[in-house]
């Protein structure tokens, strides 16, 4: 019987009762299939967490792979670090000496004393490395001079900044990040050989000054010698000869300031020149040398004075060498010309000087090298005199050229720029 509270007739909830144990059915079998979901994805889970798992083993025996290879390349590193030849420095943003290497122990002689900073290392090695900063593009290359126990040496000091600090930051390390590394090396071996080079060149540079003053004062002296016995034999022209003579010292002493100045770094002393007279005076000057060989000299002045800035011995230099090569190429009663003229180019006036004879010529494989010190077509010269010729014309300004056809003379021209 139901309580009196129930208000459901009796027929209903006997209905109710009849479908209860379907509903129940209904309920087990949607848990069977939520208990079967449940289990395929535990399955899942497990297949991933193992796989995971595996994929996690496989990464950390990489890992600690790679930190083994670091760990060599690093020994490594720091092994051919110590055996380097030159001294490596490396400091952090602190200014705090990371490393150094035997080799730099060795070069800054600091023994086995601990090396903090750069003040204790300036403090040790006697080298002020303070004042060696950086340069604004992030390098510094210096040559020091310094003086130890076992003399004086030479010690070549790069700097170089490290451009991982700035990542170091990016990335927040705890530890200062590198800032820069030095490179040390000993230059005193190169030092005393660039010093044994510089005193050799200026052995060679004296032995080339002897033997130029040897070859250009021979002709001048054999002039010289042609006069004093022009006085002995003419009594009577014993003024005009002393007047040669005393030029022939002149131009001597010119001579051998020429090559003072092209061999010693010496300034000549340049002023207005006329050219014409200038040229005139050195044929007079040569004109003994010219007879005594059968050669006709003879001289054709421009009409109007040619005036340079020049310096009239080394002009007449050129002209005495330019001269006495023609003479020596040209047979007796052979001709040589030489002739002045000025000649307008490209709006401005030019000072020309030409030198022609009628010798044996030059012949076209010989042109080449006619300037050349040393050079000598027949061997019987030492080839400085036209070296001298186109190093004189060089300091005046001016150029040389030359026209040649075998058998039938050259031509020498001189172009100067006139005032």
């Amino acid at each position: 019987m139901l309580p009196s509270s129930h208000v459901a007739p009796i027929n209903v909830i006997g209905t109710e009762a009849l479908q209860s144990p379907r509903m129940l059915a209904d309920a087990f079998s949607e848990f069977i299939s939520a208990s079967s979901l449940l289990e395929a994805s535990y399955r899942d889970l497990q297949q991933e967490v193992a796989h995971l798992g595996l994929e996690l083993a496989e990464r950390n025996a990489a890992l600690s792979r790679s930190l083994a290879e670091n760990g060599r390349m690093r020994a490594a590193l720091q092994q051919m670090i110590d055996s380097m030849p030159c001294g490596v420095l490396v400091l952090d943003t602190a200014e705090t000496i990371v490393m150094i290497n035997p080799e730099g122990r060795r070069l800054l002689e600091l023994g086995s004393a601990p090396v903090r900073s750069l003040r204790d290392l300036s403090a040790i090695s006697l080298v002020n490395f303070e004042s060696l900063m950086v340069g604004s593009d992030g390098r510094l290359d210096n040559e020091l001079c310094i003086t130890s126990t076992t003399g004086k040496r030479w010690l070549a000091i790069g700097n170089r900044k490290l451009s991982c600090a700035r990542l170091h930051q990016t990335l927040g390390n705890e530890r200062p990040a590198l800032q820069s590394i030095w490179i040390l090396r000993d230059i005193t071996a190169n030092k005393l050989a660039e010093q044994e080079r510089e005193a050799a060149r200026s052995a060679m540079a004296l032995a080339e000054v002897s033997t130029i003053l040897a070859h250009e004062i021979r002709n001048p002296l054999a002039s010289m010698e042609l006069f004093a016995g022009l006085i002995a034999e003419d009594p009577e022209q014993t003024t005009q000869w002393v007047s040669n003579l005393r030029a022939g010292i002149r131009l001597l002493s010119g001579t051998v300031n020429n090559v003072l100045n092209m061999h010693c770094g010496y300034t000549s002393q340049f002023m207005p020149v006329n050219l014409t007279a200038c040229m005139q005076s050195g044929m007079e000057f040569v004109q003994p040398i010219a007879e005594q060989a059968g050669v006709s000299l003879s001289f054709i002045g421009a009409a109007d004075r040619l005036m340079i800035q020049g310096n009239e011995n080394g002009l007449r230099q050129i002209i005495l060498n330019l001269v006495c090569n023609a003479i020596r190429h040209t047979p007796a009663s052979g001709t040589i010309t030489v002739s002045t003229r000025g000649e307008s180019q490209a709006g401005s006036m030019r000072a020309l000087v030409e030198v022609m004879d009628t010798g044996c010529g030059i012949p076209p494989q010989v042109m080449e090298h006619l300037f050349e010190a040393g050079f000598s077509a027949d061997g019987n010269t030492p080839g400085l005199g036209l070296t001298v010729c186109k190093r004189l014309m060089t300091q005046h300004g001016g150029e040389v050229r030359v026209y040649s056809r075998v058998n039938f003379g050259s031509t020498f021209q001189l172009e100067f720029p006139t005032l």
